[in-house]
């Protein structure tokens, strides 16, 4: 059977430096290390562009070149025959070559050295094999397709989003035997991704919040394509330690409101995957490791699969729930509650909300909030509809298309956490019903001018 580009590669994940030869255009030639080969497609390869040397000067006067990549578990070589065709200096495969390259860098002590210019795409005319080792692969953790299908029909029946996405990390822990997961929603309100759902951290996490742009996650939220890095790198890592010093010195300002992110202290290997409901970005994702080099191209291809199988469902279940919310809510008499009232604040100028003196939620989970215990206090009205929630102009919804659900899960799991005695029960598909266990008395900070 003749060895295809697929069947190497584990050659492609810069664990052992690969090896290219090149020719000027008076023949002279020249062999250097590359820091990067990069499987794009059955067909394809990119290399990674750092320096302009002679490699560089010789591919764009003769595009006709050689690589050697190393197996690392056997030490099998093999021989790419390649031709050059154009260089990415952004987009998808730029962004996810450079995650990649960093965490090479930082394993190899050259942070700061390895920067990517550009992702030098090559077409592959042949692969084959040079130096055969008696060595066999060593044992690895994969992703089959079984597991694949075991996991595709736990998520295939979840009768809502909040139980599509417990669905997805539990089918990652118990199928796949990722300890360390969760999803993050996209609000575009606020231009951020905040945690709805994770697992196998000491504290959940929900509602931190991520930038597009940093760390792995914003990183593949921002180019709309995996991301996946098999070393520690403070490229993309996600500021805790930067957090807990600012703490330690008492330079609180501006963070006190800010959900630590859950992430582990010695994560090595990370994976992050878009989900996608069509052209639209629902959110990521992300997995990862203590274990360097956890996660290979199987595991990211499963990824990638369940996230786009939760991005259709989640669509779905979406458009759902507006229908079924059409009809109006069915009142429902609220018991007196008993005992000290709780204290609850809002700020307006971004809807934060305070319990007694601890930050609950901001954006738009906190305009719901208050717009909840507003209806209580003065109503006494605990019954609503996910679509009354939409056509609020309080709440400020940035697009009736965006996922309401996510904030509603957000929102129930933060006062979970936080506040028991405020409780998001739903009570069928678009309706939910806010109980209420302690009096509350409201307060507001207006809008700064």
């Amino acid at each position: 059977m003749p060895l295809t580009l697929h069947s190497i590669r584990a050659c492609l994940e810069g664990a052992v430096p690969a090896v290219i030869a090149t020719c000027a255009r008076d023949g002279t030639p020249n062999v250097s290390y590359i820091s990067e080969v990069h499987y794009v497609d059955p067909s394809h390869v990119a290399l990674s562009y750092q320096f302009f040397s002679k490699t560089r000067q010789n591919v764009l006067e003769n595009p006709r070149a050689t690589v050697i990549v190393i197996h690392p578990g056997t030490g099998a070589q093999y021989k790419l025959a390649v031709t050059y065709l154009r260089t990415e200096g952004a987009g998808p495969l730029f962004e996810c070559m450079k995650a990649k390259l960093a965490g090479i860098a930082s394993h190899a002590g050259m942070t700061g050295i390895f920067a990517l210019r550009g992702a030098d795409v090559y077409r592959v005319e042949s692969v084959s094999e040079i130096c055969h080792t008696a060595l066999a692969t060593a044992a690895a953790t994969t992703s089959s397709l079984a597991q694949l299908r075991c996991a595709i029909a736990r998520l295939t029946g979840a009768p809502d989003l909040a139980s599509l996405l417990d669905s997805l990390l539990d089918s990652l822990l118990e199928v796949f035997g990722i300890e360390h997961s969760m999803v993050l929603m996209r609000d575009p309100a606020g231009d951020r991704l905040y945690a709805v759902a994770s697992r196998g951290y000491p504290q959940s996490g929900v509602g931190a919040e991520v930038r597009p742009g940093d760390g792995v996650i914003g990183t593949a939220a921002l180019a709309r394509t995996p991301i996946r890095i098999s070393h520690a790198t403070s490229e993309f890592g996600y500021g805790r330690a930067m957090r807990d010093d600012a703490r330690s010195r008492g330079l609180t300002a501006g963070i006190d409101d800010a959900i630590p992110f859950p992430g582990l202290p010695g994560s090595q290997s990370q994976v992050a995957v878009p989900i996608l409901a069509g052209d639209r970005l629902l959110g990521v994702l992300f997995a990862e490791s203590v274990e360097t080099s956890r996660f290979g191209y199987d595991e990211e291809d499963a990824l990638v699969v369940l996230a786009s199988h939760v991005g259709t469902v989640a669509a779905l279940l979406e458009e759902g729930e507006e229908c079924a919310s059409e009809a109006a809510a069915v009142p429902r008499a609220a018991a007196a509650p008993r005992g000290a009232p709780v204290r609850i604040r809002r700020y307006a100028e971004n809807d934060s909300i305070f319990v007694g003196e601890d930050y609950l939620i901001k954006g738009v989970a906190g305009a719901i909030l208050w717009k909840l215990v507003r209806s209580y206090v003065n109503e006494g009205r605990t019954d609503h509809t996910n679509r009354e929630l939409r056509l609020d102009p309080e709440i400020r919804l940035p697009d009736l298309s965006e996922n309401l659900e996510a904030r509603l899960i957000l929102l129930q799991r933060r006062l979970e956490e936080r506040c028991p005695g405020l409780r998001i029960e739903k009570t069928g598909r678009g309706r939910f019903r806010f109980n209420v266990n302690h009096p509350l008395a409201l307060s507001e900070v207006a809008r700064s001018n």
